[in-house]
Order: C-alpha cells, then structure tokens, then sequence
C-alpha cells in the first residue's frame, strides 16, 4: 500500500480533524459528501452551460445598450424654470435632427412601428411654454444641426450657446423678436450693436448661396472664391465682436468698422480652411478697418465701397479679450492703436511660427505708443506671439511709437 500524507484541518467547532489522503489520489480524492473535483475532467453539460451563460451576457448587454439608448432619446430637450421664463439648458441630438426651432418647450415623439432611426420620430410642441432664453454650451460640439431658428419669445441668448456646432450654416431669427436679429445667418443683437454669432459651417451656406459646388481646398481658391466666401464686413453698426463670435470659421479677410470698441475673448480664435480631404490650416491672413458709417451689406464687394480702409485694428478700439486672435497663424501683420487699454493674456498666442530659420506670420507687434505709455496698458501674461527658439519660446519684437502700415 502507499505511503499515506495525513492533513490535518479544524471544523467550524474547532475540533481537529485528519484525514488520510493516498498520495496517488491527493488531486482527485472524493471527500464524503461533496461534488468530486474536476481536475482534467470535462463538467457535465459544460458547452450548454457557456452557450446559455453566453446568451445570457449578450442579452443583459442588449438590454443596458436598449435602456440607455431609450433615456438618451428621452432627455433630446432640457430646460429649466428661471425667474425670466423657460431657459433651454442643453440639447443631445438624435442623430437626424438637422433643423432645430428654439421657440417653444419641445420633446420627441418616437412613432410606433417604424424601426428607422432617421424617420421613426417627430418633434412635438407646447406651444404654452415659450422659450426665453439660452444658456451657454446648450448645442456644444454637436455636428448634424445645420439650420436654427430663434422664436421672438427668446430675449436672451448666451454668446457660447452655439459653441463649436460643426454644421451649423446659418441661424435665423423671427423678425419679431425684439432682442436679436440675423444679417444672412449670422446671428446679431437687434440694433446690430454686437456680433454674436459667426456659424461655424457659415461658408457651406455662401457656398450655396453663390453657386460654388463644393469647398475649394487652399491651392485652387481663385479671387471670386475668396471675395464670396472667406471675407466678411462686419456692419459699420457693430461695437463689439462678442465671445467666441468667429471661432473656426472659414476666412482669410475681415473688415472691421472703425466704430468697434470691444473684441471678447476667443472672438476671432483658430480661423481656418480645408487643406485637403482630411486636413485643415489656418486661414486668416488680413484684417481691415474701413470707415464708412452706413455699411449694412455683409457681403464684399470692393474696397471702394467701404471709403477709406486702412489695415489692421481700429482706432478706438479699447479691449482685446484673452486669446482673442490665438492660433491665427497666417495672419500678416497687427497695429494696436493708441486707444486699446486691455490686453488679454494670450491674445495673440501661436500667431506666428518659425520655417527654414524664418519667422513667419505676425513676426512683429506694431504698437502706435511709445514704450513708457504702453507699460501703463493692463496686458495679460503671453499675449505677445512666440515661437520657437532653441529650446525656448520667445515673444516677437515689439515697434513702439509705429506708423500705420499703407493699405497695398
């Protein structure tokens, strides 16, 4: 017979019990009572248990993407009580939403038996709850909406309420509303005073307008192209181009009216257009002050027609906001005038950058006072452009006491 190993354990009473295990058998050996081990051994039933824990997983999965799915199409439409009225506080898409009317308290209604996402549901209506306002970040990032329409009841809208919406073309206003309007799509307040809001995908909308059949890519922009679609005229009415108001948008010229007082921040941040298919670069190039004061048309046409323009900010401007013209990189040049008080920090930041030894872009800043008065100025921390240097970023030179550059 074999050598025997005793194992000794404890029972829950704690007495000591042995048990003679056969060496032979200490992997496989049956304890009185209890399922054999299945050491080696396939377990009865096994691929029809995995098969239904299978099923069983995958069907729990289902349910939670279901569920999950279902609240999300249930929350499209957020609002909240405020002392002023109804504030519509967020919206999450559908995915097929590409019309969006901000006018009265809104839910979706899904369509029995249609199984098509893009179809199987309609926006309902209550049309005893108005809505007056918008708040910040309400349409964040979404990329499928590309018309909104804004009631009259809506007396108050957030600059960054339309914040990055990727398809954005145009934003129409109900001509009775009595705080906003909108000049061709670009949403403004109703005595066009402040710029508010530049869509993003404004430039698909001018593609259409004007007969042009798809975006141009950098090298085959021709003069027409450019006129039509990447230069725009602020009316000669505005004081102020308000936060995130031309963020991302497609243009390689402004005019700007010599009555503007007010840039806020990130008001005119990361211009740009399509490289190719998959890329994007920076776009403006030229900024232009005109100083006629009964410019009401957007849209460019010559110079001529603006009076006098000459390049760069304008004088009487009082305030550029905190990255206000950041990432601007093929812009060519900037004069600040005496009258600007405030700098944000970062104003100008990466507006420049260094190729084959050569700094390129915004490669000086031109100020019209001398160096003692602009240290009185309230300038926030790298608001001059930088760009590389060894190991470092250095600020571009400044040109106190400098002359306007001519209009060429």
């Amino acid at each position: 017979m074999s050598k025997k190993e005793k194992k000794k354990i404890t029972n829950d009473w704690g007495t000591d019990v042995h048990l003679d295990i056969p060496e032979d058998e200490i992997w496989t050996y049956q304890v009185p009572g209890l399922a054999a081990p299945h050491i080696n051994k396939p377990y009865k039933y096994y691929t029809l248990k995995k098969v239904l824990f299978v099923i069983t997983i995958v069907i729990a999965v289902s349910l939670s993407i279901f569920f999950s799915v279902l609240a999300l199409q249930n929350d499209t439409f957020k609002y909240e009580e405020t002392d002023n009225g109804i504030q519509f506080s967020k919206f999450s898409n559908t995915g097929y939403l590409y019309e969006l009317e901000i006018d009265y308290v809104s839910d979706i209604e899904y369509i029995p038996g249609n199984n098509d996402p893009a179809t199987n549901f309609k926006v309902v209506k209550d049309e005893t709850k108005p809505i007056t306002s918008i708040r910040q970040f309400t349409l964040n990032c979404d990329d499928k909406v590309k018309t909104v329409y804004i009631g009259a009841n809506v007396t108050d809208i957030d600059p960054k309420a339309f914040y990055s919406c990727w398809a954005l073309q145009n934003i129409e206003v109900d001509e009775n509303n009595p705080n906003y309007c909108d000049v061709d799509g670009v949403l403004y307040n109703k005595d066009k005073t402040e710029l508010l809001c530049y869509p993003c995908d404004h430039d698909e909308y001018l593609r259409q307008k004007y007969g042009y059949e798809k975006e141009l890519y950098r090298d085959e922009v021709t003069p027409e192209y450019e006129r039509d679609i990447q230069t725009y005229v602020v009316p000669s009415t505005v004081k102020k181009l308000s936060e995130m108001c031309l963020n991302y948008a497609n243009l390689r010229v402004i005019y700007l009216p010599e009555g503007l007082e007010t840039i806020e921040t990130l008001a005119v941040f990361k211009l740009h257009e399509r490289v190719d298919q998959w890329s994007t670069s920076p776009s403006l190039q030229n900024i232009y002050t005109y100083k006629s004061s009964d410019v009401t048309d957007t849209h460019f046409t010559t110079k001529e027609a603006l009076g006098e323009v000459y390049l760069s900010l304008p004088d009487g401007l009082k305030f550029i906001g905190s990255d206000a013209f950041s990432y601007n990189q093929n812009l060519q040049y900037v004069y600040i005038p005496s009258s600007v008080t405030y700098i944000g920090h970062h104003a100008f930041w990466d507006a420049c950058y260094k190729e084959d030894g050569e700094i390129k872009g915004v490669n000086v800043m031109n100020v019209a006072c001398d160096e003692e008065t602009f240290a009185t100025l309230t300038v926030g921390d790298d608001w001059l452009p930088k760009y590389d240097k060894g190991f470092f970023k250095k600020a571009v030179d400044m040109n106190y006491s400098a002359a306007r550059e001519a209009v060429k």
